[in-house]
């Protein structure tokens, strides 16, 4: 028996089509209705269909973290997410974490410590130190590293980004 199925990402074979699903998702505080692929994943939705970039695709396995996005405030790889999955959801985007010039806590944190090099897997590190915090799990430099772990940077700015994420869990 032959196994069909398309990954996210691969093309339909020729003749093949595939019906579209409606979705409403709230995307950085802002209602978006969209007809979309039912394979399409959070992250090509979040790059392909509404422009927000700055969610990185590394390894689309999710390995490597840098496309965490936090979903109903819990943080995710998007890469593994189907969006059809999460209708009436709310996505955040590092887009979303700043106030007009001013940054998130976590953010002007990562820029004190010297939390990131190159900065591609910057957004993903950052949207998962929210949610590091918010889960609890940043009470010291060890526990941020574990709970952390699903977060690569290839540059190991790792000293950095544990004192950035330590730093802010403190101020509370």
């Amino acid at each position: 028996m032959k196994e069909t199925g398309v990954l996210a990402g691969e093309q339909l074979p020729a003749g093949t089509r595939s019906q579209s699903v409606a979705v409403a998702l709230t995307v950085n505080g802002e209602l978006r209705r969209l007809e979309i692929d039912p394979r399409l994943s959070i992250l090509d939705l979040l790059r392909e269909r509404l422009g927000l970039t700055g969610t990185k695709k590394g390894c689309n396995q999710g390995a490597c973290g840098a496309c965490t996005v936090l979903l109903n405030g819990k943080r995710i790889n998007a890469c593994l997410t189907l969006a059809v999955m999460h209708q009436g959801a709310e996505i955040t985007t590092i887009e979303r974490l700043a106030d007009g010039e001013t940054l998130h806590p976590l953010q002007a944190a990562f820029i004190e410590h010297e939390g990131f090099q190159c900065g591609y897997c910057t957004p993903g590190q950052i949207l998962s130190g929210i949610g590091c915090i918010a889960e609890g799990h940043a009470t010291s430099p060890d526990e941020i590293r574990f709970w952390m772990s699903g977060n690569i940077c290839r540059c190991g700015a790792y000293p950095g980004i544990v004192a950035a994420v330590g730093q802010v869990a403190q101020e509370g």
